[in-house]
């Protein structure tokens, strides 16, 4: 039997700034695939079809004033901002410690500074929309999906490049 690995620490990195003491909280992107359901003559059922990758979300809650969220947010290039994810998640049964990396890239598209209230705690929740993302586990790549570019990788394998051959952008 053995015990899972559980997120022990973790850090933010905004724009290469380190969010160490200041993020409390990091709801990572939701993978899921666009599908739609498909049922033709001669079928007995209904296929579901991947029509491609759906959105891509990631939430933030810091404790304080992040001032740099207003930058984030008024950003024109849709993938502007750039977010790195660091987590050690550790197994108590073994004492190993996986390194967790995701790079994100997107803009803020919505703030909510709480409320404010003199002696009590200042939050901020951001919610960006990705266009990149990015995880690694220990170095080793894992996924890599870059929506404006055309890009979809698993394990290293490029699942789009039969695609991109097909239209001429291979």
């Amino acid at each position: 039997m053995s015990l899972p690995a559980q997120l022990k620490n973790m850090n933010l990195f905004s724009d290469g700034a380190s969010l160490v003491g200041e993020i409390e909280e990091v709801t990572l992107p939701k993978l899921t695939r666009k599908t739609e359901d498909f049922q033709g003559g001669g079928m007995a059922g209904i296929a579901v079809i991947d029509m491609g990758q759906d959105k891509l979300e990631m939430e933030l809650s810091c404790a304080g004033y992040i001032k740099d969220a207003i930058t984030q947010y008024a950003l024109t290039a849709i993938g502007g901002a750039m977010w790195r994810f660091a987590g050690a998640y550790e197994r108590d049964d073994t004492g190993d410690v996986q390194a967790v990396e995701i790079i994100a890239r997107g803009r803020f598209t919505e703030i909510d500074r709480g409320k404010a209230k003199v002696g009590s705690k200042t939050e901020s929740k951001m919610k960006a929309a990705l266009t990149y993302y990015k995880e690694s586990i220990d170095g080793v790549e894992q996924i890599e999906i870059d929506i404006v570019n055309f890009v979809f990788k698993v394990r290293g394998v490029d699942m789009l490049a039969k695609q991109r051959a097909a239209i001429g952008l291979a």
